[in-house]
């Protein structure tokens, strides 16, 4: 089967590659398949078509190289003593008075290219004594080598992050498990889901030991930010979630009834920028992406539990930038001061934001749309250029022309300016000469609303 495989090499990865431990085979496979893909026949029957199978045969060959590389390297890992003790020295802390040597077991590793590996490995078991010494109960034991390397779920760490990565991302797990079987994993939908989620749940439970840390002041700061540009954007969305009901499933569909209930999800990003305002995407400085249901207390200690972690206080400038949610101007700012941000920490209300709240005002305004799209170009201009009070001041005389719904429409606009204005989040001018982004972007900035369309291509559901 392995050869087979091998020699075809075009093939999307139907079947598992079993593991050969020989890197010279492997490679002379790799060299025997590659060559004959390479040969320049035939040509005056080449076109694009032709080129894309090519590129498509010389990836799958070398993924499945690749995977027969790892497989290696962990063959030759499981049996070093070394790691061996290692491992159980990092796993400790899971271990428990009773918990014991149990011999070993078998455990099948996936790797890249589908390539499957067979490991015979240490296991450890807690037993639970009763009183009759006949009838001594295990519990579910654990591999100390696996669970040092996060290998449980019998995937690598890569295969196990690409998995996650397509299962969040892609529109559906079976759009997902397209994406990963042209990557060389081939793992049937269920196992995509379930590992997607439990993803999820290792990096959940590691916010929360995060914030528990926090809570007791343990948590130790950190420096990742010394000296950097931060901008933290933070928005609140809309977006709708599945709730199963409880019962019988529907004897029709085999599923359960649910209701679909609107919720906010409160979303945050921290990020660095370069001294020309680029974002810093070189994987040093992490960036991070985080959201959560709960309120906005729950939201704040999440918050400053990354801003605490990557050293907020050492860096050299902080921006905060978000639409014009009351809960996060009353409460954010002074988390910032708490945590003793740098002097140059500035606020900015998303341009983008404020851009749409001109547009309504327009709408209202002018009943022809030459007028509503040439005072909103104009007014919009005027508002990077940081002419907020000019601006204010000329919307005050167009709605004294207007009287009841249309005018309490037209001031309640004008009211979100002269709010903005009051505390300096207009300074668009200013930040944008610091080098300094004005916006939020998209992903915060529509906070997975159902209005927007990219949102709607992408959005997972979340389980409750």
């Amino acid at each position: 089967m392995a050869q087979n495989s091998l020699l075809m090499g075009c093939l999307p990865f139907r079947y598992k590659i079993y593991a050969t431990l020989d890197l010279s085979k492997s490679l002379e496979e790799f060299k025997d398949n590659v060559t004959k893909i390479l040969e320049l026949t035939d040509v005056e029957n080449w076109d694009g078509v032709e080129i894309k199978k090519k590129e498509e045969k010389i990836r799958n060959i070398a993924l499945i190289l690749a995977g027969q590389c790892i497989a290696i390297l962990l063959y030759n890992l499981s049996h070093n003593t070394t790691a061996i003790n290692t491992s159980y020295k990092k796993t400790q802390a899971w271990w428990r008075t009773k918990t014991k040597n149990y011999g070993y077991k078998k455990r099948q590793i996936l790797t890249i290219g589908n390539v499957e590996l067979n490991l015979i490995l240490p296991y450890v078991v807690e037993r639970n004594n009763k009183n009759n010494q006949k009838n001594k109960t295990l519990n579910q034991g654990f591999c100390p080598f696996l669970r040092w390397l996060g290998m449980e779920e019998g995937v690598t760490p890569l295969v196990w992050s690409n998995i996650a990565k397509y299962g969040a991302i892609s529109s559906s797990f079976e759009a997902a498990r397209k994406t990963l079987i042209d990557w060389g994993i081939n793992i049937n939908l269920k196992r995509i889901e379930r590992l997607t989620y439990c993803f999820g749940k290792i990096g959940l439970s590691l916010r929360e030991s995060k914030i528990f840390h926090l809570n007791i002041g343990n948590l130790q700061p950190g420096n990742i930010l010394k000296g950097q540009r931060v901008v933290i954007a933070a928005d609140g969305g809309r977006t709708r979630i599945r709730i199963d009901k409880k019962g019988r499933k529907n004897s029709k569909t085999n599923r359960h009834c649910f209701t679909g209930e609107w919720i906010e999800p409160k979303l945050l990003t921290i990020y660095t920028v370069d001294k020309n305002g680029k974002k810093i995407k070189n994987g040093e400085i992490p960036i991070i992406n985080d959201g959560t249901y709960e309120d906005y207390q729950g939201f704040l200690k999440i918050l400053e539990m990354y801003l605490v972690s990557l050293g907020i206080n050492q860096a050299k400038q902080v921006l905060l930038i978000a639409d014009g949610a009351e809960w996060i101007w009353k409460h954010i700012p002074p988390l910032l001061e708490k945590l003793n941000c740098p002097l140059e920490t500035y606020q900015l209300l998303d341009f983008y934001h404020a851009t749409e709240h001109l547009q309504v005002f327009a709408d209202n305004a002018f009943s022809k749309e030459t007028e509503r799209k040439q005072w909103f170009k104009q007014t919009r201009s005027a508002l990077k250029k940081g002419k907020i009070n000019s601006i204010i001041q000329h919307m005050n005389e167009i709605s004294l022309e207007f009287a009841g719904e249309r005018c309490k429409n037209l001031n309640r606009e004008i009211n979100y300016f002269i709010k903005g204005n009051k505390e300096g989040r207009f300074n668009y001018h200013k930040i944008s000469s610091l080098k300094l982004p004005i916006g939020s972007g998209e992903a915060v900035r529509c906070g997975g609303s159902p209005r927007c369309s990219n949102c709607r291509t992408r959005r997972v559901q979340w389980k409750v």
